[in-house]
């Protein structure tokens, strides 16, 4: 959300910076580069699509963060950030896509002015935006530094929301809810696949109850017959047809916080086994649900969604959910805790998920799915859109 309006106070921001802080000290670590953009925007508030050039955010053992990356998203960052101008520091044009010159020696120079060249410092190996010719380049300006992975380090932090991440991701779910009316009203066989999508980007943009829509993490998944067999194709020009299921995995998204679920269309009578599936699921959903709650493990949901629906004849060797909040492309996930065996991370409220028990059939695919907050003495869905599989003649 680019504006002069911060999302957050900057006592928020702070208690976050001081809770990184304390992990980085339990880890023994002097300073983190942190690049995911999710990360950079939960510890300062930036927000811009610079994302596609090297940036990050500079956190050392103690003070405020410093950010750091492309000169001509400076201002951006001024907009954006809690921190004074002195802790934002641009490179020039020159580093930005340039064989001969890589944007991290300029970093390694900003880290030594700092005093970090001879520490131990914490880096998002696994990250989609930290590659590894930037890793090799600052091994190579700084030799006397101590590299350590550092990947999920903040993510972590991030899994309890605050009450105002808490609203921002409730506004989210009011406008996934409308996107979801939108297809039910608006979808029609015939009507071409990319036609209905525009329909939901519209009504994503246009937000829900007077807050505005945010861009989704992740664009809108919709396909129909033998391509919903598959879990992530988008959309083309073909019409929608009778006889043949289509899922929708879409979020409302607002602020940056996204909010995805899944609902199924199919167009005419569903074959038995569809209606089977669609009961199984349902079934498997409550018990997982049920056990969702303070003090309980992600693997407990997983073991509870899974013991039903094998009980009704289905199998889901995918996990059934992962955790969600602020989240920048490719993904809307936080990419910590899952529900799925072994994952023995305890529940706490606050915490928030996309409970994801979808299924993939020989012939289509069935995607009834909840986000949900854990709250004090169980869970709650962030959404009322209706439960089931929805049908139209």
């Amino acid at each position: 959300m680019t504006t002069s309006e911060a999302n957050f106070s900057t006592a928020e921001y702070q208690d976050r910076v001081s809770r990184t802080q304390a992990e980085m000290a339990a880890r023994g670590l002097d300073l983190i580069v942190v690049s995911d953009p999710s990360n950079m925007s939960w510890l300062t508030g930036y927000d811009g699509w610079s994302f596609y050039v090297h940036q990050c955010v500079l956190l050392g053992a103690e003070g405020l963060p410093i950010w750091w990356g492309r000169a001509m998203d400076v201002s951006g960052a001024q907009r954006t950030v809690f921190m004074p101008y002195d802790h934002i520091l641009g490179y020039d044009d020159s580093f930005v896509q340039n064989p001969e010159k890589h944007p991290m020696s300029d970093l390694a120079g900003w880290i030594a002015y700092n005093g970090w060249h001879q520490g131990r410092i914490g880096v998002e190996l696994d990250n989609y935006y930290y590659s590894a010719k930037a890793h090799l380049s600052l091994l190579d300006h700084l030799p006397e530094a101590r590299f350590q992975d550092s990947t999920g380090l903040v993510n972590w932090q991030r899994a309890v929301k605050s009450p105002q991440e808490i609203t921002y991701m409730r506004r989210a779910a009011r406008i996934v809810e409308r996107m979801h009316a939108t297809i039910l009203e608006e979808a029609e066989p015939g009507m071409r696949k990319n036609d209905l999508v525009a329909r939901i980007y519209a009504t994503a943009i246009e937000g829900a109850d007077g807050h505005w829509g945010d861009y989704p993490a992740i664009v809108p998944m919709a396909p129909s017959g033998l391509d919903a067999t598959a879990a992530h194709l988008t959309w083309d020009d073909q019409p929608l047809r009778r006889g043949e299921s289509t899922f929708f995995e879409i979020a409302g998204a607002h602020r940056r916080y996204q909010c995805p679920q899944s609902r199924t269309l199919f167009f005419g009578q569903p074959p038995a086994h569809y209606l089977e599936a669609e009961e199984a699921v349902l079934e498997a959903t409550l018990a997982g649900l049920a056990v969702a709650r303070p003090g309980a493990l992600c693997e407990d949901v997983a073991r509870a969604f899974n013991t039903t629906l094998n009980a009704r004849g289905f199998e889901k060797d995918s996990r059934c959910g992962y955790a969600i909040g602020i989240s920048y492309p490719p993904d809307w996930g936080e990419r910590t805790m899952s529900f799925r065996r072994d994952d023995k991370t305890e529940l706490k409220p606050g915490m928030t998920f996309h409970f994801m028990p979808a299924l993939w059939l020989n012939d289509g695919g069935l995607e009834i799915t909840e986000p949900i907050l854990i709250t004090e003495d169980g869970c709650a869905c962030l959404t009322e859109t209706p439960r089931t599989l929805y049908i139209k003649d």
